[in-house]
């Protein structure tokens, strides 16, 4: 059995999350990303081909090079050529960038060393029509961004993110390896500034990229002290943090293999 690692990107306005839901009753299924590929993977296959991903992302939330592994008992495909293959049976809101062949005990969650994720806000009046379904719109807000990153230095190391975990997270610990987090301005390709936030970890709580974003933002618009974000940080308590940014501005950014690995 060859072992084959796709890139995938995908709007995730349409879906339900990343994880394949199975429908208990018998019904249709939620539409996620897992189940697209595998339904694309099973056409090809003519059986059921289990995908693994390196990660999930919630219901609205994008990505732009999720990666995910398979083994196939094909063995007259060039590796590449799963590309084109596996595109002609999805749909335009998914899409496979890459595909290569890889070692087989390679498992695209427990091999993969960091994730980075990337929020998008869109700044203005009005939201133009080409960010609204890949920002999270904030009107009325000129961020400073050296007291945004500022605050975003205490954002880096092994920390007890509990502040930002959402109720109903069931992770066994809420500790986690930031290896940094920064905000900067990018044009998009129409000229429009859009405030962005950077993270890279090990990996991450539910929802715990959002509410970061939330909590920086609000902390921003209201002036708060340098000391601010840490000082919700060591409380280890969610109610002292923001609000959760809508998944609308959220990218899984990449995906690294070649760091050190850590504890999930």
């Amino acid at each position: 059995m060859r072992n084959i690692l796709l890139t995938i990107s995908y709007d995730g306005t349409d879906f339900c999350g990343w994880q394949r839901q199975d429908d208990k009753d018998g019904g249709e299924a939620n539409r996620t990303v897992q189940g697209e590929v595998e339904k694309a993977l099973e056409k090809l296959h003519k059986q059921k081909i289990t995908l693994y991903g390196s990660g999930r992302t919630d219901s609205g939330v994008h990505a732009l090079a999720q990666a995910a592994n398979f083994y196939t008992p094909i063995d007259s495909i060039p590796a590449e050529n799963f590309v084109r293959a596996l595109n002609a049976f999805l749909p335009d809101d998914v899409r496979i960038l890459e595909a290569c062949e890889v070692d087989e005990d390679f498992n695209a969650r427990k091999s993969a060393t960091s994730r980075m994720y990337r929020y998008f806000i869109s700044l203005g009046q009005a939201v133009s029509a080409n960010n609204a379904r890949f920002s999270w719109h904030v009107p009325n807000y000129e961020p400073n961004l050296e007291r945004l990153n500022k605050y975003c230095e205490c954002l880096k190391g092994e920390i007890d993110c509990a502040s930002f975990a959402a109720s109903g997270d069931d992770s066994v610990s809420t500790n986690r390896y930031i290896d940094g987090a920064r905000f900067f301005i990018q044009k998009d390709i129409w000229g429009e500034d859009l405030l962005v936030f950077e993270i890279e970890a090990n990996a991450f709580l539910w929802k715990m990229v959002r509410t970061l974003t939330g909590t920086l933002v609000n902390l921003d618009k209201t002036n708060a002290p340098e000391d601010a974000m840490e000082k919700i940080l060591l409380a280890k308590d969610r109610t002292k943090a923001g609000v959760t940014a809508p998944p609308t501005g959220l990218f899984l950014y990449k995906i690294k293999f070649d760091g050190i690995r850590r504890h999930l």
